[in-house]
């Protein structure tokens, strides 16, 4: 299993590694070819593979209204790196102390002095230190005197298009499911503990689990087809989510909410992770309960029938 950092004070076994460094949110195609690259490094210079990425996000620390963002949470992201091969993650905490770090003391003092990186690879837009004043030149104007080697793999396109997580976000905010599973080359899944909610949906004869979505980017409201996983659990439970404010009921917190095919038991407090697998309709306000309560009914069919 991938080895979890919090600084930048790494075993000495992970010294001299090839070091990528970005969010990898997602850890979509592109990132996958990236990976798969690093990986035939690893094999020729017989090396680690490390990760450094930084929470929040650089993005989200300097846009504090910036909520709903991310495509992936950390236990997400290092059961996906650990199936490409990575052996260690860095996840720096990014405060206001480091965002002010020089971009030369980033490469001394941590790539070299800490890490002794052996290779970096980095995308050619990628932007490090105070104000955001180091880029790639930097990097490969100084790999000599630090002895790293840096690595600029080109990036993945898909009809004409960069494989992104911004690309993938948006995808998702317009209800495209179908094509940002694509990119993400899975189901895209959102974690999360079941809370105690309102119990509406038990009131209205279709009981829910209630998951508070966090930093999750808000992909587009409305009614989904899903598969649950339970945490410890090999076997999926199919069923269907509605993700969104409930205006029917004049819900002000968006929310998650998933009623389980052929399921009875309590999942308060248990973790789960939802896949969406269609996006059946966006959300709306109905008249009274009993529309709502036919709708469903319509959007049940549909989930049970999605593959």
């Amino acid at each position: 299993m991938v080895k979890l950092y919090n600084n930048f004070n790494i075993r000495k076994n992970h010294k001299g590694s090839i070091i990528l460094i970005g969010n990898f949110d997602g850890v979509h195609k592109g990132h996958q070819k990236l990976f798969k690259l690093a990986k035939t490094y690893k094999k020729k210079y017989n090396s680690k593979i490390g990760v450094i990425n930084f929470d929040p996000f650089p993005k989200m620390f300097f846009n504090k209204s910036l909520k709903n963002f991310r495509l992936s949470n950390i236990n997400q992201k290092l059961n996906l790196l650990n199936n490409f091969g990575v052996d260690f993650v860095v996840t720096k905490k990014f405060d206001k102390i480091f965002s002010k770090i020089k971009s030369i003391n980033f490469i001394k003092n941590i790539l070299h002095l800490k890490l002794n990186a052996r290779f970096i690879f980095v995308s050619n837009n990628f932007r490090f230190g105070n104000k955001r004043e180091g880029d790639v030149k930097l990097l490969i104007k100084n790999q000599a005197k630090y002895n790293f080697k840096v690595v600029k793999p080109k990036p993945l396109l898909v009809k004409k298009k960069i494989v992104s997580s911004s690309l993938i976000r948006r995808l998702l905010e317009k209800g495209s499911l179908e094509k940002a599973n694509k990119l993400l080359s899975r189901k895209w899944s959102i974690e999360g503990i079941v809370k105690k909610g309102r119990q509406i949906g038990k009131k209205i004869g279709f009981p829910t689990c209630n998951i508070d979505i966090r930093d999750y980017v808000l992909a587009k409201p409305g009614v989904y087809a899903v598969k649950v996983l339970k945490k410890n659990n090999s076997k999926y439970i199919k069923g269907i989510a509605n993700l969104g404010y409930r205006p029917t009921f004049n819900q002000k917190k968006i929310l998650l909410e998933v009623h389980l095919f052929n399921f009875s038991g309590n999942l308060y407090n248990k973790y789960l992770s939802v896949e969406f697998l269609k996006f059946i309709r966006k959300e709306k306000k109905f008249k009274n309960v009993n529309q709502l309560r036919s709708q469903i009914k319509t959007d049940l069919n549909i989930a049970k029938k999605t593959k």
